[in-house]
């Protein structure tokens, strides 16, 4: 039985996406199999593992919208046990469409409980926002991995966020867990950097991942060759990075 994992946060730019396809790969390459399932409209996610959105004829918008079964939508990338249910445009208008819908937080929810058996990880690359969307994320989570970049103003909305996560948990998804904190864009550099660390796990004790993802060129490239970063060089710093929270992640997990 698959575990789900969320990646969330509502503010841009913190390496949501970016973590996503390369905690996932790093993941699948240990041997498990893995199912991105990007529900960002923008579809970095779709575009990082190599899919063309634009020849996309069905996508997540097809599992949310017209209760399409995801086995029918998820493509088997040409990376080592990875999937992914790919993205396209169409999903910027799905909340509209939502929002008459009956039970219209759990449409990802009941559509991956049929692929669950097949997979041992599924990662939710969820919208910078916390709309319907992303609700339906969390509510087909079984944890949270939350990526933030380490200056003062990713602090701000992290109260946000944790509040959005107790009303699901309230409301609709009683189990629901924090993963991790992933600490991004990393600068050992700084004051400020250090200062953020430490206000996160006065936050979040025991959730702050000690692997952190520092700022590297060839993580900001991998996604314009369609690649994650342990296949386009994976000796940078980036795929060490990536490697070692995997590695933390799985012991994590194992330890549950």
């Amino acid at each position: 039985m698959a575990k789900t994992i969320a990646i969330v946060n509502q503010k841009g730019g913190v390496g949501k996406t970016t973590s996503a396809v390369n905690l996932a790969a790093a993941v699948a390459a240990k041997g498990y199999k893995v199912l991105l399932v990007d529900i960002d409209p923008q579809g970095n996610a779709t575009s990082g593992l190599g899919i063309n959105k634009r020849e996309m004829k069905i996508s997540s918008y097809d599992i949310i919208v017209n209760s399409v079964p995801v086995e029918k939508v998820m493509l088997h990338t040409k990376f080592t046990n990875l999937w992914i249910v790919p993205s396209s445009m169409n999903l910027a208008g799905a909340e509209l469409e939502l929002v008459d819908m009956a039970h219209r937080e759990a449409k990802i929810k009941n559509s991956l409980a049929l692929v669950k058996d097949i997979f041992d990880f599924i990662f939710l690359d969820c919208p910078p926002s916390l709309g319907l969307i992303t609700l339906n994320g969390l509510c087909a989570a079984d944890t949270v991995l939350v990526p933030i970049q380490c200056e003062y103003y990713a602090l701000e909305g992290l109260s946000q966020l944790m509040s959005t996560i107790r009303q699901v948990k309230r409301l609709y998804n009683p189990l629901i867990d924090m993963e991790g904190v992933l600490l991004t864009m990393f600068d050992g550099r700084l004051n400020l950097t250090h200062q953020v660390v430490e206000e996160l796990k006065r936050f979040f004790p025991q959730k702050v991942y000690r692997t952190v993802i520092p700022r590297n060129v060839k993580l900001s490239e991998a996604p314009s060759f369609g690649m994650p970063i342990l296949y386009y060089d994976k000796k940078s710093k980036g795929a060490e990075s990536y490697n070692e929270l995997a590695d933390e992640f799985l012991n994590k997990t194992v330890r549950r």
